[in-house]
């Protein structure tokens, strides 16, 4: 199963798009999985349902930055970590038009709201949203990149 599945998977079990997509690398990062959906909670719905940047999205640059990144501080270091949040924005934007939560939704003729309430996940919430499909785009980029660059098998 690729990573991509998995993170469609946690999606349609009721995980947040950034959760889900963090968590199709779970065994990659190593660190605690209650850390880990503490972390990204509120990154769903584009960053607490203001409809921001995708939740795919920022989960796919948090587990970059677990698995690739440094706690150190040069400009080097994190100039490496730039160049390669640019590149996978890109590879999504490419194929999805966006990485901004709004526009994915209204691009697909969802309503963007942004009241601070979770919609309750049912049957036609999976079936009217693009999300489930936008965390596996985001963990086969990240993925594939990872991959690329050596830092998966």
């Amino acid at each position: 199963m690729s990573r991509g599945d998995i993170a469609k998977s946690y999606f349609l079990q009721g995980y947040n798009c950034a959760q889900a997509v963090l968590l199709a690398f779970e065994d990659a990062i190593g660190l605690d999985r209650d850390a880990l959906l503490k972390l990204t909670l509120p990154f769903g719905g584009g960053m607490g349902r203001l409809r921001l940047t995708c939740g795919a999205v920022s989960g796919m640059v948090m587990a970059l930055g677990l698995i690739t990144g440094t706690s150190e501080l040069s400009g080097s270091a994190k100039n490496q970590q730039y160049v390669f949040v640019q590149e996978l924005v890109k590879r999504f934007q490419n194929l999805n038009g966006s990485i901004i939560c709004g526009e994915l939704l209204t691009g697909k003729g969802i309503e963007a709201q942004t009241l601070p309430n979770a919609e309750k996940r049912s049957e036609g919430y999976y079936k009217k949203r693009p999300c489930a499909d936008l965390c596996y785009d985001a963990a086969q980029i990240l993925e594939e990149f990872l991959k690329e660059k050596s830092f998966l098998q």
